[in-house]
């Protein structure tokens, strides 16, 4: 678990950009009930997270098409959040950071960390957007 002080700026980062936050598996549940498109990005303090991930996702939303719904859970910290937000991603192993979207419920489309290590923001983001377009 890490302290909320070390955290605090990676969760910002994420809810400035209008991610809901979730910290319970009901919250996960509840958020991925609802119709159309949720993006599911499992936050982390990893490096990848602070320099591909976080930033991906919030250059992905510059697209014309883009998910309904954007939530967030943080790996390491609010690990109920984090586990039922990574049952709802099987058959992909769990990964943080990761991202996951949801149509009306069923995962669509997946970013596993190793999508993510070692990628330029912009890369990540063009595969966003090319899901974005598919499924939103």
């Amino acid at each position: 678990m890490y302290p909320a002080e070390l955290v605090k700026p990676m969760r910002d980062d994420l809810a400035k950009a209008g991610f809901e936050e979730l910290f319970t598996a009901d919250a996960v549940e509840n958020a991925l009930k609802k119709e159309g498109t949720t993006l599911v990005v499992v936050n982390s303090v990893c490096g990848c997270a602070a320099a591909n991930a976080r930033p991906a996702a919030k250059m992905s939303l510059m697209n014309d098409k883009k998910p309904d719904h954007l939530v967030t859970v943080f790996a390491g910290v609010d690990t109920e959040a984090v586990n039922a937000a990574r049952n709802l991603m099987i058959p992909f192993p769990p990964s943080s950071p990761s991202i996951g979207l949801f149509k009306d419920g069923e995962l669509v489309h997946m970013i596993e960390r190793h999508h993510i290590e070692g990628r330029p923001a912009e890369i990540i983001a063009e595969n966003l957007t090319e899901a974005y377009n598919e499924f939103c």
